[in-house]
């Protein structure tokens, strides 16, 4: 087989591709066993006639149409290969020539990944935030920690406070009218949470056990419900029940309670080690994305709109494929969030646009400095796969052969190594711990 590749536009290349007479020869003769079994000819048993009669009774051009389609995507692909030509997109397949005794030969229009023009990539200066962690964010921490094991006491006397629980009995009223999902009772409802309509906790806070008021609030612009978007609403509220939270003593005690730990000094120490090892692994992301930034800042990359298309279905089907999880399809999320496919897309182009752009960077950087994935790289990434998925590595190896995976692996694995590269190579800096 023979294939060239011209560049005929910036991002599009034309393949011209001869397929030897051999091989189009052995595509004729599968072609027609197996056409002879799928028509009847008058005088033959079906299967048994003739090719020749074949080709009479249905085309010569069906004959090669059905070898063709068996032929030419083996053929494309190993074009591909050999003309190292990376593909964004389906192409458009125009037979050349096709007929008995001379060679296949067929066109293939593509577009194809952009040209990227790097920059400085080696050296680029960040700043790595500080891993540093105070006395004052461990005392935060441990005060969250006794908020999520207070105890809820009913308040008999006394007015509602901020982080007080209540249950309320609400209706809502625009223009006069209660609006339908605007009524609850014995709703649950904890103040300063951020639950409700901007205003309307605030306005709880101070009411008495058994009281009734009317609380005025504004529905934000962008409410998720339109005939509610920036309407002026009156709720009637009555507090059923205020419960208030009882912290228990930050001691010894509350230490053995609430962890593995026999001393509240001890807790603390392992909430420092914890806080610690959190800022280290948001300090690594953050030199990660910051020299990445800096690196897709310098270079110059054209990005074709069918890349960010692609790249934001695949982020789609992973949106989808976590609803999943919970239960929840697509269409169900849409009508939740009053939104809709469409509206989905144009949220997520930005980021895919990003993504992409990253992409075609750090795959030249890697084309650039020969950075590959080696076949015990693979391996183990194939090893953790089967692992999660509870399955044998070999089968685990040959599913993802067959779904054409294997590829976006070693490319994973690659990227992954660039940016490696690129932190090891770039200039950092010390932050300081903000006030």
């Amino acid at each position: 087989m023979k294939a060239t590749a011209e560049r005929i536009e910036k991002n599009t290349v034309l393949l011209e591709v001869e397929v030897e007479q051999e091989m189009l020869d052995k595509a004729l003769d599968k072609a027609y066993r197996k056409i002879v079994k799928q028509v009847n000819i008058p005088g033959f048993r079906k299967g048994k006639a003739p090719r020749a009669m074949v080709e009479r009774y249905v085309g010569k051009e069906t004959l090669f149409g059905e070898a063709a389609e068996m032929i030419v995507p083996e053929a494309y692909l190993q074009a591909l290969k050999e003309t190292e030509t990376e593909p964004i997109d389906q192409p458009k397949i125009d037979i050349v020539q096709g007929e008995a005794g001379k060679p296949l030969i067929f066109k293939a229009t593509v577009e194809v990944k952009p040209e990227v023009t790097l920059g400085e990539y080696k050296g680029v200066e960040v700043t790595r935030p500080t891993t540093e962690i105070t006395d004052e964010e461990v005392q935060q921490e441990l005060e969250r920690l006794q908020n999520r094991h207070a105890k809820l006491i009913t308040v008999e006397d006394g007015t509602v406070q901020q982080d007080d629980t209540v249950l309320i009995d609400f209706t809502g009223y625009v223009d006069g009218e209660a609006f339908e999902g605007g009524s609850a009772t014995n709703y649950s409802l904890t103040i300063g949470s951020g639950t409700f309509i901007p205003g309307f906790e605030e306005q709880i806070i101070g009411l008495k056990l058994g009281e009734e008021k009317d609380i005025n609030v504004t529905f934000p612009e962008e409410y998720h419900a339109e005939n509610l978007a920036g309407k002026a609403a009156t709720f009637k509220v009555k507090v059923n029940e205020i419960k208030r939270k009882e912290l228990a003593e930050l001691d010894d005690e509350f230490a053995k309670d609430v962890s593995e730990f026999d001393t509240l000094d001890e807790l603390r120490n392992d909430i420092r080690k914890r806080l610690m090892e959190a800022a280290e692994t948001k300090a690594k992301s953050a030199v990660e994305n910051g020299v990445v930034d800096a690196v897709v800042a310098n270079a110059t990359v054209e990005i074709p709109e069918v890349m960010i298309e692609y790249k934001v279905e695949e982020m789609i089907n992973s949106v989808g494929h976590r609803l999943a999880q919970q239960g929840i399809n697509l269409d169900q999320y849409f009508q939740y969030t009053n939104s809709s496919i469409d509206d989905m897309r144009e949220r997520m182009k930005p980021d895919a646009e990003k993504t992409v752009r990253n992409e075609l960077v750090l795959d030249a950087i890697a084309k650039a400095e020969n950075i590959t994935a080696s076949e015990e790289e693979i391996n183990e990434e194939i090893q953790k796969i089967a692992e999660y998925v509870k399955q044998d590595a070999k089968v685990v190896r040959k599913t993802l052969e067959l779904q054409g995976e294997l590829g976006h692996i070693n490319q994973d694995i690659a990227r992954r190594k660039v940016v490696t590269f690129l932190v090891d190579n770039a200039k950092i800096s010390e932050g300081t711990k903000e006030a």
